[in-house]
């Protein structure tokens, strides 16, 4: 298991330093992930690895893995728990396994409690998020690589450090998409 973190942990910073030579080298189109991103190149790497200790903590515990489906998504340090538990306890076991980890300073849980939703669902709001994040890449407001987007049975999760202005910005067209349910905003504002 410590072999699989450190490769992990090599591919992410080895991934990471590529796109900061890639922006001192004044890359075309205006930089990388690394430069535009507010979260520093230590804390993208802990977010990466907080989705991965959660994940690899909901597979040890096999009734959770059997029977739920659940998202992890972290940014800055907060994690967003999204999918499907079909019980109680089992949400709240979610929840724990989440908060124990290292670095998590907060953990939204926003998982339903039902069964684990159907393909066919799972790839409508996979539409929903390509289509919003192709409006943020044209948007003018607010910067698509600030804004992180997770779609669960219709409802539209935004993450991101960002400012107020760019916040309603996104907010305002995640709600103009089609078969968007309802948006929360999961913000930390920088203003």
């Amino acid at each position: 298991m410590k072999n699989i973190l450190y490769a992990i942990i090599f591919g992410i910073v080895a991934w990471q330093l590529q796109g900061c030579a890639a922006g001192a080298a004044g890359a075309a189109g205006g930089g990388t992930t690394v430069v535009i991103d507010r979260r520093t190149t230590g804390t993208i790497v802990d977010d990466q690895l907080i989705e991965f200790k959660a994940i690899d903590a909901f597979h040890k515990d096999t009734e959770l893995w059997k029977k739920s489906h659940i998202n992890v998504t972290s940014y800055n340090n907060i994690v967003l728990l999204s999918g499907e538990i079909p019980e109680e306890g089992l949400k709240r076991r979610a929840v724990a396994l989440a908060r124990g980890i290292e670095k998590v300073r907060q953990v939204h849980d926003e998982t339903a409690l039902a069964a684990p939703s159907s393909l066919l669902a799972r790839s409508s709001d996979t539409w929903i998020t390509s289509k919003l994040k192709t409006s943020l890449i044209h948007a003018k407001a607010v910067t698509a690589i600030r804004v992180k987007i997770v779609t669960e049975r219709g409802i539209v999760y935004l993450l991101g450090l960002v400012n107020r202005a760019e916040a309603e910005a996104a907010t305002e067209l995640a709600r103009k998409i089609s078969g968007v349910q309802r948006v929360v905003k999961l913000f930390e504002y920088r203003d």
